[in-house]
């Protein structure tokens, strides 16, 4: 590992250590208090569900609308295994276990669908979320369609705040490895990419399960720290309210999707005093924001610690 990159690893982690340090700050003095801890919290599940399905579009240029299935399968393992063993061994194996189970469902959705692609791989995927709900909905473990409630509550925002930390740093570890390089020139040309050696395939499955574990990892956040869940909460509109997200920061971009769900969490949030008129300008925002800039609010723009570090560099040799 070279130095440069060294160097941009510790000033991701002091980034990460700062903004925990700083929120545990303003929570202990009371700026932010029950009610915008629970919109970090939901940011911090958003973006966890949007850069794993940033990972399916914008780098493996799959379009999927089956996020909610995985999301679900995350939530009902964790608010299964919580009831029966609620200690916080039981929450981190519940986790496990939905990312396993999460990983055998994508495989064996991934196989036969992953050959499809635009308008039918959408279908398809959404049709395969449409099956999980309809199994869950219809299984007595996980109380049919009256959902699970009660589960004990181990998620908290310091926790929620980790596990984005450790999933956006595997995600965008894969992205920027050999890997993810391949499935980017498979995105950019399936054929030329197949022609060199690349197994279009097995690429694809690798990012498919990749995003779908890591949309386990929220459903389990989420079910652990709202308590309660139900088939209903993990529908076809949940997988678009990732896809807006995706779309909106930019397609390709783990920046952009951030920002996006930073974003539309805190409009969300602001505009609930506004009650059912919230969505009309909720709608309108989004449209503007997609006429002005189709592309997303950053396109396929990447922060980059090294590219900065580089520039430094550059000044510091030029004052030299």
């Amino acid at each position: 590992m070279t130095k440069k990159k060294l160097q941009a690893i510790a000033c991701w982690l002091a980034v990460m250590i700062v903004g925990f340090v700083l929120i545990n700050a303003l929570v202990y003095v009371g700026v932010i208090d029950a009610f915008i801890e629970n919109m970090l919290v939901t940011i911090g599940i958003n973006i966890i569900l949007a850069t794993g399905l940033n990972l399916i579009i914008g780098f493996s240029g799959q379009f999927s609308l089956g996020h909610a299935g995985f999301m679900a399968v995350g939530a009902y393992a964790t608010g299964i295994i919580l009831q029966a063993m609620p200690t916080t061994v039981g929450f981190f194996v519940s986790i496990v276990v939905g990312i396993a189970i999460a990983i055998v469902v994508a495989i064996i959705i991934g196989i036969p669908t992953l050959r499809l692609s635009g308008d039918y791989l959408a279908i398809a995927t959404m049709g395969a979320a449409e099956i999980i709900r309809v199994v869950i909905n219809n299984m007595k473990v996980t109380n049919g369609a009256a959902g699970l409630f009660n589960i004990p509550q181990f998620a908290t925002w310091p926790v929620v705040y980790i596990f984005v930390c450790l999933t956006t740093a595997v995600i965008v570890n894969f992205a920027h490895s050999r890997a993810g390089r391949a499935i980017q020139a498979i995105r950019d040309d399936e054929i030329a990419a197949e022609a060199v050696g690349i197994n279009p395939t097995k690429w694809k499955l690798a990012a498919f399960v990749l995003g779908a574990s890591t949309a386990a990892v929220a459903g389990s956040l989420h079910a652990s720290y709202i308590q309660t869940i139900a088939p209903t909460d993990f529908g076809i509109m949940n997988s678009i309210a990732m896809l807006i997200i995706v779309v909106l920061g930019g397609v390709g971009s783990m920046t952009g999707t951030f920002f996006a769900a930073v974003v539309l969490g805190v409009l969300d949030t602001v505009l609930q005093s506004f009650g059912t008129l919230r969505m009309v300008i909720y709608a309108v925002a989004l449209i503007v924001i997609m006429v002005f800039k189709p592309t997303g609010l950053l396109g396929r723009y990447e922060f980059s610690f090294a590219r900065v570090l580089d520039r430094f560099r550059k000044k510091k040799e030029d004052a030299a």
